[in-house]
């Protein structure tokens, strides 16, 4: 009897010690974490619409090219160079691309200016005699952009046509011959500029830009109702405009990493 009862005492620590194995074993199983959620990236690609404003400063060249008229004081090839400064302000629109860090896209502008100046020809020494002015008040570009994306913020360049409505009159109000003119015309050129833009929420981007543009020469017929030519080679030599950004990005879809 005893013996009977020592195999079952056996028997049942047995027992005992392979469930106490098997329940090590179900509690030892690794545990696996759901992944850790990151915000999504700022993703550039889409459609904007916005308005910019700042300053600008436009060189203002003009050269006679021929004078055949009574009035007008300069002979061919003399002529005049002058800066004048202002305020800038309009709207771009465009549209970004983006892969991986890299942003591409096209982009339109328009803006209003007031830049303008007044040379006096004092030939004869005396008053006002030929009085020149000029002003530049519109300018328009549409340039292409290459830009490299660091979360919120993209760094860029940009390049392409850059025109503007430049006007130049005279007034000659001194001397026996007196007379007056001017014509305006759209000046035709080149752009290249740099800027920096940040992604403040999904949708609404603030920046700041640089920029230059240079332009062709244009024949500026200054004799008026007069007899004769009294024309210029003029031109808008170079505008350089710095301004800061809005711009409102439309929806597009969104990028995200675990």
């Amino acid at each position: 009897m005893r013996s009977k009862l020592i195999a079952a005492f056996t028997c049942t620590s047995a027992l005992v010690a392979a469930g106490s194995v098997s329940a090590a074993d179900l509690a030892a199983r690794p545990y696996t974490k759901a992944p850790a959620y990151i915000e999504p990236l700022f993703n550039w690609t889409g459609f904007y619409v916005g308005g910019n404003i700042g300053g600008a400063w436009t060189n203002q060249q003009w050269i006679n090219s021929a004078n055949t008229t009574l009035f007008g004081d300069l002979s061919p090839g003399e002529g005049f160079r002058q800066r004048g400064s202002g305020l800038i302000g309009g709207a771009q629109i465009g549209y970004n691309w983006q892969a991986s860090n890299y942003v591409f896209g096209l982009e339109g502008t328009i803006s209003g200016l007031d830049n303008h100046g007044t040379v006096n020809n004092t030939v004869f020494g005396v008053g006002l005699d030929d009085q020149f002015s000029w002003r530049t008040n519109v300018l328009a570009t549409i340039v292409g952009r290459a830009g490299y994306a660091v979360q919120n913020n993209l760094f860029y360049i940009k390049g392409g046509y850059a025109g503007a409505n430049n006007r130049l009159s005279v007034s000659d109000t001194v001397g026996v011959a007196t007379g007056s003119g001017g014509q305006t015309h759209w000046a035709s050129g080149w752009t290249v500029g740099a800027g920096w833009e940040y992604g403040i929420t999904r949708n609404w981007i603030v920046g700041v830009e640089y920029n230059h543009a240079a332009f062709t020469s244009q024949t500026y017929q200054l004799a008026g109702t007069a007899a004769g030519t009294y024309t210029f080679d003029a031109k808008p030599r170079d505008i350089q405009w710095a301004v800061v950004r809005a711009s409102y990005k439309f929806d597009s879809p969104v990028i995200a990493r675990y």
